[in-house]
């Protein structure tokens, strides 16, 4: 059983990443599909927690940008046994801004989003209680239609 906690500023792939690799074996927690919940961290903890204690990988799909947040969702991976993967979207703020501008309706983020993400991001690391670490280098460009 996996808890793999994504970091990175918005537009930066994170989604696109978890269907491609992970949406057949891990459920998908994200606070985007709750938006208007209230106290969505809590949220987001339960159902991580619900999906580890039933024995399922989860994939938590968020900007997770700071220790601070990801410290509570690695707690709850240790609970339960799970391995906990963190995977560190490396993708330049200008790229991001600019896949952003591709999205549409609710998808797109007000461009401060990101900046503001940016100015607290932290990448994940072992230290944290990460049993690994993986960054995904973005490809700042030539990708930037989709998420």
């Amino acid at each position: 059983m996996e808890l793999v906690i994504f970091a990175g500023l918005p537009a930066a792939g994170k989604s696109t990443y978890y269907r491609e690799h992970f949406a057949s074996t891990h459920a998908h927690v994200s606070k985007d599909l709750m938006p208007n919940a209230a106290r969505r961290d809590e949220k987001q903890q339960r159902l991580v927690e619900l999906e580890l204690a039933a024995g399922r990988s989860v994939v938590v799909d968020n900007t997770n940008p700071t220790i601070a947040v990801r410290a509570p969702l690695i707690a709850i991976g240790r609970r339960h046994d799970a391995r906990v993967v963190g995977y560190f979207f490396d993708c330049p703020i200008r790229a991001c801004v600019m896949r952003n501008r591709n999205r549409e309706g609710k998808e797109r983020v007000p461009d401060v989003a990101i900046f503001t993400t940016a100015k607290k991001l932290v990448a994940p690391a072992i230290e944290e209680g990460f049993d690994e670490v993986r960054v995904i280098q973005c490809t700042p460009f030539a990708d930037a239609t989709t998420q």
